[in-house]
């Protein structure tokens, strides 16, 4: 079987249905904090989209939303409801190449069940990944997911501690909270953040 670092593994999942993680709406979280304590509009990523409900929303609400995902089946879905709603852009990407192209180019980026798919190994390369594709000062608005211990993956499991040790420096947390409206069947395992980029070098 392919691993969780060729696209093929996941163009697998979805051609299954293995795709457990799609809820079929945006995360009922972001949508709560978008509504009321928005962070600032501009341009944002949002890593390992999938079908989009997350950028799309976000295009609705006034952000220019740029969708990435390694799975073509994903951004073919994405790209058909963008579509029919007239909000967002994805491409089918590895995210770990986007400052090739994306250097300080985003103002924002949302992060949900992007960490938790890639192999474990490469969490800093991903802090640092984000970091450059953000402009400093930038934001990070996460809801990470799974917060356990043990168990294998994806989704890889998580710790409150790992997330915030790999974080610094190029982040500077400035609030991390349970989650207002979590997901019922992931309740107790997923923890927002709210970072902003520091500029700091990798």
């Amino acid at each position: 079987m392919a691993s969780v670092n060729a696209p093929q593994f996941w163009d697998d999942l979805y051609e299954r249905g293995g795709d457990g993680w799609e809820m079929g709406e945006p995360h009922p979280s972001l949508v709560h904090v978008v509504d009321t304590t928005p962070p600032p509009r501009g341009r944002v990523a949002v890593p390992g989209c999938g079908r989009g409900h997350d950028a799309r929303f976000l295009s609705s609400r006034g952000y220019d939303v740029v969708g990435f995902d390694f799975a073509d089946a994903a951004v073919a879905e994405a790209r058909r409801l963008a579509s029919a709603a007239g909000a967002a852009t994805f491409e089918q990407r590895d995210i770990f190449t986007l400052p090739r192209d994306w250097t300080n180019a985003f103002d924002g980026v949302w992060e949900y069940t992007c960490f938790c798919a890639i192999d474990p190994r490469r969490r800093a390369e991903y802090v640092r990944t984000m970091a450059a594709i953000l402009k400093p000062g930038g934001w990070f608005l996460a809801c990470f997911f799974p917060i356990r211990i043990g168990g294998g993956g994806p989704p890889f499991p998580m710790a409150r501690a790992e997330v915030r040790r790999l974080l610094a420096p190029q982040f500077r947390i400035e609030r991390a909270y349970p989650p207002p409206r979590p997901v019922q069947r992931r309740a107790g395992q997923e923890w927002m953040v709210y970072a902003v980029n520091t500029g700091a070098p990798a």
